[in-house]
């Protein structure tokens, strides 16, 4: 135990004594084991201190109601904890990889099955609806069962439809299996951040959030390279999908040897009784820091559903209107893009959770304020590649890299703020709730939204030529207007594309490209949301700590043995 401080036995600590300290490291009941908590320090009380607690001096509590949290000393990560995070991050990194291996390959899922672009966005859609659908009953049964076979059952269900899915020829069943890999990833997604947040505490919570979550877009980018790389080796995009099976079922021997944590362990508060169903719905939609997180996730999922999906095919398309890019190959830009996308994730997530760490002490409102600012960042940059990717190459590039990373600066953080904004109890429902809203209006439609605009627009633009060509009485001066417009684009098609089919290129690259700019507007709504986030989560960090407190030490009362 740290002597930096002076420290004494009390009673209880009152609620006000605890707040804005959600890790609440220093302090633990002596009922119920510690040792799997990193921070937290074993205090071995005799039993007749059942009601007491080692707390800190009363400048330190003073110090937790400005919103200063004074951290504790550091206590090293056992090797349990290690392999559950280890464990936790691999899964998450084949789930990913998984959801993306499609997008690598979408022209030939496309030409295989002689669907447009609103069907094939529509498999992804099909996923994320089923996916969000189930996430709230796994929440349930996660606060309430035992999370490790929950997640080993859910991983296999994901890798076994995988596979069955990768031998159906009929483009109804094949979206009817990738609708059912949703379900069984659902389990999984609502689970594992908060057996994290039974381990750790404070910072180091933080971090090994961090490498979860930076897991989502390294993950998506070996989706991209093993699902291109490995179609163009067999020459099938079905084999494809014959990959993270494997290392799924890897993944479920893994799953069933980790350790399942006392919910609320690390806090010490893992006395505390869930509460109903709808209590927990009830208390989470009045929580305004949760559901303004929740919002501004919410257009982080849309962007990216519709950016990770459409991003290979639309650079493609740009690129090949360059000159001597005629026969470029898709499996080479999604190679690039997913290489891209792993190290902006590698970078971006890591910064992210820094930052907050640095800055929250001195800033308790930074951590919404850093997601903002992420997606005000974002936005222009990922414009400015979707306007240049026709012209130049590498500039385009760039600019997706540092807009990716400025975009994955908010994975780690929206996870933090949730797990200090809402009870031990209830915070797998928290995740599935959030997981239902920011897939129902994000990424479970944007993949599909994009690709109805484009084909909206992609008939628009064909039809301006017949438009053009119908008969009518026009003045000298309306005829010359016409025959130079016409000129410029035959000289521009010659330019870009000297190929039969350049002008349906231009035409798909445009209409493509116009139902993209929607995800610019969508990333500044969603920076305003977090900065509303900014006003409330200090306020809901302290009632969340303050609930807590008080519901342990009622629990522990009610435990306490009655003395003759």
């Amino acid at each position: 135990m740290s002597q930096k401080h002076h420290q004494s036995y009390q009673p209880l600590p009152t609620a006000a004594a605890a707040m804005d300290n959600p890790a609440m490291s220093n302090s633990s009941s002596s009922s119920g084991s510690n040792d799997d908590v990193a921070g937290s320090e074993p205090l071995g009380l005799p039993a007749t201190y059942s009601s007491q607690q080692l707390v800190t001096s009363d400048f330190d509590s003073m110090e937790r109601l400005r919103g200063n949290d004074p951290e504790p000393p550091p206590r090293s990560t056992t090797a349990s904890q290690w392999f559950t995070v280890g464990v936790l991050c691999f899964v998450n990194l084949i789930n990913y990889m998984d959801r993306f291996t499609i997008a690598g390959v979408l022209t030939e899922v496309q030409s295989d099955f002689h669907i447009d672009n609103d069907e094939g966005g529509l498999l992804q859609t099909a996923f994320v609806v089923s996916y969000m659908v189930f996430a709230p009953l796994f929440g349930y049964l996660g606060d309430r069962y035992s999370r490790r076979w929950l997640m080993a059952i859910g991983v296999a269900m994901w890798s076994t439809t995988t596979l069955l899915g990768s031998y159906m020829h009929q483009f109804g069943w094949f979206l009817t299996f990738r609708a059912l890999v949703g379900i069984g990833e659902a389990s999984y997604s609502t689970i594992a951040p908060t057996i994290i947040s039974d381990l750790f505490v404070n910072s180091m919570r933080s971090q090994m959030l961090a490498m979860f979550y930076f897991a989502i877009p390294v993950g998506s980018g070996l989706g991209y390279i093993v699902g291109s790389k490995t179609a163009h080796l067999a020459n099938n995009w079905r084999w494809a999908l014959r990959v993270t099976p494997i290392l799924g079922v890897i993944a479920v021997v893994l799953i069933c040897l980790i350790k399942d944590p006392k919910r609320g362990a690390s806090e010490g508060t893992h006395n505390l009784e869930p509460t109903t169903f709808w209590t927990d719905i009830k208390e989470l939609v009045k929580n305004r820091s949760f559901m303004l997180s929740t919002a501004g996730f919410t257009c982080v999922a849309f962007v990216a559903g519709a950016l990770a999906w459409w991003g290979p095919t639309y650079i493609h398309l740009g690129l090949k209107m360059q000159p001597g890019n005629e026969d470029l190959k898709l499996d080479d830009v999604s190679f690039i893009f997913g290489l891209i996308t792993m190290f902006a994730g590698l970078l971006g997530v890591p910064l992210g959770s820094i930052l907050s760490q640095r800055l929250r002490k001195r800033f308790p409102t930074s951590d919404p304020v850093i997601c903002a600012t992420g997606l005000l960042l974002s936005a222009p940059l990922l414009t400015g590649a979707c306007l240049l990717v026709s012209s130049q190459t590498h500039l385009t590039y760039t600019l997706i890299f540092f807009g990716q990373l400025a975009l994955n600066m908010n994975w780690a953080i929206v996870a933090d703020i949730l797990l200090y904004v809402v009870l031990p109890t209830r915070r797998s429902t928290a995740e599935a709730f959030q997981i239902l809203i920011s897939h129902a209006l994000g990424d479970a439609g944007s993949p599909y939204l994009v690709g109805a605009i484009s084909v909206a627009i992609k008939g628009h633009l064909s039809a301006q030529p017949k438009m053009i060509s119908q008969p009518s009485l026009q003045s000298m001066s309306q005829v010359l207007e016409n025959a130079t417009e016409a000129v410029t684009a035959t000289l521009r098609d010659m330019q870009f594309t000297p190929t039969k089919s350049s002008s349906s290129d231009v035409i798909s690259f445009e209409a493509l490209q116009y139902s993209l700019f929607s995800t610019t507007f969508v990333e500044v709504l969603g920076g305003i949301f977090f900065l509303c986030t900014a006003c409330y989560v200090i306020k809901d960090r302290r009632k969340a700590t303050q609930a807590s407190m008080e519901s342990s030490n009622r629990q522990q009362i009610a435990n306490r043995p009655v003395s003759g």
